[in-house]
């Protein structure tokens, strides 16, 4: 099962970021009022002062609030997927006009990329549409055989189909069952092997540093959760991604009973059987209707397997990629839309400009709200080549997340230098060169690799049409 959860205690008021592209962040870390110093030594004094003034009932009450937050701090979950959140559906919308060029210190502000999806256009000489009825022989024909509850699997790919308005065809169908069996193993609940054995381990990590021992953080936990059982039985017996994900609501709702911030937030940004991103989700369904009734809210809903198969299915899907092997597509799902044709973008710029550049598919970054990188930075040498301003350069990579950067005025001018120089059109596809990360991971695994587990999984289902 290609799902992970990572489990790190970092340090209060700081955030890791797990690779260049800043796709697997550790979920935030929440701020307090209570004063943590990360000196070790200065933890120590304060800790001793507290003994000797407080006694060790009143000690121990006061750790609670540090070690009740460390806990918070250092769970998350995240899929072989890095977590960079995916982004939200996106359309195509029209090219923004030139605009006049700005001074060389112009601030910029990061482009939105939430707005209305766009259908997967279907290829012409397509056959005719398939019906309900014959959409639904279809995918049961797909489905690998002896997965539990083949019927609800049908009956809930369909469904997203419907509600999202994807052409009933066998790829679009297997393309969503390979990235099902990849990420959960047709779970519609994925289990986590050994998740309190993990989870108490790098608690007790983080309480070694801070010389207070592990049984009395656990009694910190003992608090009754709304549920009637204790956090610290709750955390003993975790099993699954979406216990997981309840636990965190409770403690989130609990907050100030607990001694954490107020403005304290669930951790938890993917799951469900296709890893989908919690924020992708809630941003889906305002700009396209949910077609579920919720009792709880949509991040509960990611949980399911109703509600994780409609939205992996989105987020797969629902765009208009200028791809003809479905590989892209699977890339773009682990690394975020349209890397693959901006990690061939970053490529034909390297080449014109002998520049090495990570081929991440990350066009655009911000320092503040300046832009940066270095693929920005190589497009400002190749500006006079280009016979384009700094300013209409920010302005076309503001697109680098929608459909139309491959329109604009910058992607057609940069492959027009770059097919030119090497005497035939070059590659508008590229797999992103991103590595995964996880405490989980022993060897090396990349973008590239997940792609290709599931293409090897896609090309399975379609040889059982």
């Amino acid at each position: 099962m290609a799902c992970c959860w990572a489990l790190m205690l970092a340090p209060a008021r700081s955030c890791i970021v797990n690779n260049s592209a800043s796709r697997n962040s550790i979920f935030s870390v929440f701020d307090t009022s209570f004063p943590i110093s990360q000196d070790c030594s200065h933890c120590r004094t304060a800790t001793d002062s507290l003994r000797f003034r407080l006694g060790l009932l009143d000690f121990i009450r006061m750790t609670r609030h540090l070690f009740s937050l460390a806990l918070l701090a250092g769970l998350c979950a995240c899929s072989t997927t890095p977590t960079s959140l995916p982004p939200a559906p996106v359309p195509a919308p029209t090219i923004p006009a030139a605009a006049s060029e700005p001074a060389a210190t112009a601030v910029i502000t990061p482009p939105p990329v939430t707005t209305t999806p766009v259908n997967p256009v279907t290829p012409p000489g397509s056959k005719a549409a398939l019906t309900d009825s014959q959409a639904r022989a279809l995918l049961n024909r797909l489905l690998p055989q002896g997965i539990a509850d083949r019927q609800g699997w049908n009956n809930d790919i369909l469904s997203a189909f419907t509600a999202l308005k994807l052409p009933y065809r066998a790829d679009n169908f297997c393309a969503v069952a390979a990235v099902i069996e990849q990420e959960s193993s047709w779970q519609g609940d994925p289990t986590v092997p050994n998740l309190p054995a993990i989870v108490w381990g790098k608690i007790g990590e983080r309480a070694n540093k801070y010389l207070v021992p592990l049984p009395v953080v656990k009694a910190a936990l003992l608090k009754t959760s709304p549920n009637g059982k204790s956090y610290k039985s709750r955390i003993d017996n975790l099993r699954t991604e979406r216990e997981m994900n309840l636990l965190f609501e409770d403690m989130s709702a609990e907050a100030s009973k607990l001694g954490l911030p107020m403005n304290m937030k669930n951790p938890i940004r993917t799951g469900g059987p296709m890893q989908v991103s919690v924020e992708f989700a809630e941003a889906h369904v305002k700009i396209w209707p949910y077609p579920y009734q919720t009792s709880s809210s949509i991040r509960n809903d990611v949980f399911t397997r109703r509600g994780g198969v409609y939205f992996g299915s989105a987020i797969l899907l629902q765009y208009p990629a200028p791809y003809q092997d479905m590989r892209y597509r699977f890339a773009d799902f682990n690394a975020g839309r349209y890397s693959s044709r901006n990690a061939a973008f970053q490529a034909a710029l390297s080449q014109l400009t002998g520049r090495k550049l990570a081929l991440d598919g990350d066009l655009l970054s911000y320092s503040g709200k300046q832009a940066s990188g270095s693929t920005y930075r190589a497009l400002l040498e190749l500006k006079t080549k280009l016979d384009m301003k700094q300013g209409e350069i920010e302005r076309d990579l503001q697109q680098e997340k929608n459909s139309t950067f491959a329109q604009s005025e910058l992607y057609r001018k940069l492959f027009a230098l770059a097919d030119k120089q090497a005497g035939k059109p070059q590659p508008r596809e590229r797999m992103p060169q991103i590595d995964l990360h996880s405490p989980k991971i022993s060897r090396k695994l990349t973008t590239q690799w997940f792609a290709d587990k599931v293409n090897v999984r896609y090309q399975a289902c379609m040889a059982r049409q």
